[in-house]
Protein backbone atom coordinates (compact mmCIF):
# COMPACT_ATOMS: atom_id res chain seq x y z
CA UNK A 1 0.00 0.00 0.00
CA UNK A 2 1.12 3.35 -0.92
CA UNK A 3 2.16 6.07 1.78
CA UNK A 4 -0.44 8.53 0.18
CA UNK A 5 -2.98 5.58 0.39
CA UNK A 6 -2.31 5.29 4.34
CA UNK A 7 -2.19 8.95 5.01
CA UNK A 8 -5.53 9.27 3.66
CA UNK A 9 -7.09 6.47 5.24
CA UNK A 10 -5.96 7.70 9.28
CA UNK A 11 -7.11 11.13 8.21
CA UNK A 12 -10.72 10.05 7.19
CA UNK A 13 -11.32 7.74 10.14
CA UNK A 14 -9.65 9.91 12.43
CA UNK A 15 -12.27 12.43 10.91
CA UNK A 16 -15.29 10.30 10.94
CA UNK A 17 -14.10 9.63 14.49
CA UNK A 18 -14.04 13.05 15.98
CA UNK A 19 -17.53 13.59 14.03
CA UNK A 20 -19.18 10.73 15.75
CA UNK A 21 -17.47 12.03 19.05
CA UNK A 22 -18.98 15.07 18.68
CA UNK A 23 -22.64 13.48 17.97
CA UNK A 24 -22.79 11.47 21.04
CA UNK A 25 -21.15 14.30 22.96
CA UNK A 26 -24.03 16.54 22.32
CA UNK A 27 -26.50 13.72 22.74
CA UNK A 28 -25.05 13.58 26.40
CA UNK A 29 -24.98 17.35 27.49
CA UNK A 30 -28.70 16.85 26.02
CA UNK A 31 -29.61 14.36 28.44
CA UNK A 32 -28.75 16.76 31.23
CA UNK A 33 -30.57 19.61 29.97
CA UNK A 34 -33.98 20.49 31.92
CA UNK A 35 -33.88 20.07 35.32
CA UNK A 36 -30.76 20.75 38.02
CA UNK A 37 -31.14 19.01 41.08
CA UNK A 38 -32.20 21.60 43.86
CA UNK A 39 -33.78 23.80 41.58
CA UNK A 40 -37.76 24.34 42.36
CA UNK A 41 -38.32 21.61 39.57
CA UNK A 42 -36.34 19.09 40.85
CA UNK A 43 -35.86 19.27 44.70
CA UNK A 44 -33.30 18.05 46.86
CA UNK A 45 -35.30 16.78 49.63
CA UNK A 46 -34.64 14.91 53.41
CA UNK A 47 -35.35 11.28 54.06
CA UNK A 48 -37.80 12.89 56.65
CA UNK A 49 -39.46 15.26 54.18
CA UNK A 50 -39.61 12.10 52.11
CA UNK A 51 -41.34 9.84 55.20
CA UNK A 52 -43.97 12.18 56.20
CA UNK A 53 -44.95 12.53 52.77
CA UNK A 54 -45.34 9.27 52.55
CA UNK A 55 -47.51 9.36 55.97
CA UNK A 56 -49.53 12.34 54.79
CA UNK A 57 -50.41 9.86 51.57
CA UNK A 58 -51.20 7.35 53.60
CA UNK A 59 -53.63 8.93 56.14
CA UNK A 60 -55.64 11.02 53.67
CA UNK A 61 -54.09 13.87 53.69
CA UNK A 62 -53.63 15.02 57.46
CA UNK A 63 -50.15 15.26 58.67
CA UNK A 64 -49.03 14.28 62.10
CA UNK A 65 -45.96 15.12 63.94
CA UNK A 66 -44.76 12.78 66.71
CA UNK A 67 -44.10 13.98 69.74
CA UNK A 68 -41.36 12.97 71.63
CA UNK A 69 -42.31 10.68 74.88
CA UNK A 70 -40.83 11.94 77.86
CA UNK A 71 -40.07 8.66 80.18
CA UNK A 72 -40.19 9.55 83.91
CA UNK A 73 -36.94 8.56 85.89
CA UNK A 74 -38.65 6.33 88.61
CA UNK A 75 -38.50 7.40 92.45
CA UNK A 76 -37.58 4.54 95.09
CA UNK A 77 -37.44 4.25 98.51
CA UNK A 78 -33.67 3.17 99.59
CA UNK A 79 -33.46 -0.94 99.30
CA UNK A 80 -36.79 -1.11 97.38
CA UNK A 81 -38.29 -1.23 93.95
CA UNK A 82 -37.89 -2.21 90.50
CA UNK A 83 -38.34 -1.94 87.08
CA UNK A 84 -38.71 -3.42 83.54
CA UNK A 85 -38.31 -1.04 80.19
CA UNK A 86 -36.24 -0.62 76.93
CA UNK A 87 -35.87 3.22 77.79
CA UNK A 88 -33.14 4.80 79.49
CA UNK A 89 -33.31 5.50 83.25
CA UNK A 90 -30.97 7.49 84.76
CA UNK A 91 -30.93 5.36 88.80
CA UNK A 92 -29.02 7.24 91.98
CA UNK A 93 -27.08 4.31 93.80
CA UNK A 94 -26.20 5.61 97.57
CA UNK A 95 -23.66 4.12 99.36
CA UNK A 96 -24.26 0.70 100.91
CA UNK A 97 -26.89 -0.09 97.77
CA UNK A 98 -26.69 -2.59 95.23
CA UNK A 99 -27.59 -1.87 91.97
CA UNK A 100 -28.80 -5.65 90.64
CA UNK A 101 -29.54 -6.41 86.58
CA UNK A 102 -32.44 -8.16 84.88
CA UNK A 103 -31.05 -10.53 82.48
CA UNK A 104 -29.92 -8.47 79.58
CA UNK A 105 -29.88 -5.20 81.39
CA UNK A 106 -27.29 -2.76 80.40
CA UNK A 107 -25.62 -0.15 82.68
CA UNK A 108 -23.39 3.36 82.43
CA UNK A 109 -21.72 4.43 85.57
CA UNK A 110 -21.85 8.31 84.45
CA UNK A 111 -21.08 9.79 88.28
CA UNK A 112 -18.71 7.99 90.95
CA UNK A 113 -16.78 4.67 91.80
CA UNK A 114 -18.17 1.76 91.34
CA UNK A 115 -17.14 -2.08 91.98
CA UNK A 116 -19.07 -5.31 90.27
CA UNK A 117 -20.96 -7.14 92.30
CA UNK A 118 -22.06 -11.13 91.15
CA UNK A 119 -23.14 -14.21 92.90
CA UNK A 120 -21.21 -16.56 90.99
CA UNK A 121 -17.90 -16.99 89.80
CA UNK A 122 -19.05 -15.43 86.18
CA UNK A 123 -18.65 -11.91 85.68
CA UNK A 124 -20.05 -9.07 83.63
CA UNK A 125 -19.07 -8.19 79.94
CA UNK A 126 -17.60 -4.73 79.40
CA UNK A 127 -18.51 -4.02 76.20
CA UNK A 128 -16.49 -0.79 75.76
CA UNK A 129 -12.92 -2.73 76.18
CA UNK A 130 -14.21 -5.79 75.40
CA UNK A 131 -13.34 -7.68 78.94
CA UNK A 132 -15.27 -9.83 81.53
CA UNK A 133 -15.43 -8.10 84.95
CA UNK A 134 -15.47 -10.63 87.45
CA UNK A 135 -16.72 -9.96 91.31
CA UNK A 136 -15.56 -7.14 93.05
CA UNK A 137 -13.78 -5.72 90.20
CA UNK A 138 -13.74 -1.73 89.23
CA UNK A 139 -16.50 -0.85 86.81
CA UNK A 140 -14.77 1.61 84.84
CA UNK A 141 -17.12 4.81 84.01
CA UNK A 142 -18.25 5.71 80.76
CA UNK A 143 -17.69 1.85 79.86
CA UNK A 144 -21.19 -0.29 78.61
CA UNK A 145 -21.58 -2.51 80.74
CA UNK A 146 -23.93 -5.81 79.70
CA UNK A 147 -25.45 -8.09 82.42
CA UNK A 148 -26.27 -11.50 80.61
CA UNK A 149 -28.37 -13.37 83.87
CA UNK A 150 -30.29 -12.30 86.79
CA UNK A 151 -28.40 -11.20 90.07
CA UNK A 152 -25.00 -9.47 89.19
CA UNK A 153 -24.93 -5.75 89.08
CA UNK A 154 -22.49 -2.81 90.34
CA UNK A 155 -22.17 -1.41 94.24
CA UNK A 156 -20.36 2.01 95.74
CA UNK A 157 -16.80 1.06 96.47
CA UNK A 158 -15.86 0.99 100.03
CA UNK A 159 -14.95 4.60 101.34
CA UNK A 160 -16.76 6.42 98.83
CA UNK A 161 -18.84 9.02 100.51
CA UNK A 162 -21.25 9.79 97.08
CA UNK A 163 -23.01 7.26 95.25
CA UNK A 164 -23.61 6.21 92.01
CA UNK A 165 -25.11 7.81 88.79
CA UNK A 166 -25.85 5.02 86.12
CA UNK A 167 -27.83 5.08 82.87
CA UNK A 168 -30.19 1.71 82.84
CA UNK A 169 -31.31 0.30 80.14
CA UNK A 170 -33.87 -2.86 81.03
CA UNK A 171 -34.53 -4.27 84.11
CA UNK A 172 -32.77 -3.65 87.50
CA UNK A 173 -33.65 -4.08 91.62
CA UNK A 174 -32.02 -1.61 93.56
CA UNK A 175 -31.36 -3.30 96.93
Amino acid sequence: MKPIYKVTAATLLMSIGIWAGSILNITADGASVGTQPGTADDPVVTKSYVDQQIQKAIQGGAISTPTPTVTPTPTQAPGSGSTTSDAVVIVDVKPGQTLIASAGAEFIVRAGKAIIYSNDANGVADLTDGKDLTNGQVAPSNHLLSYPRDGRGISVQNGQTLGLTVMVRGGYTLQ
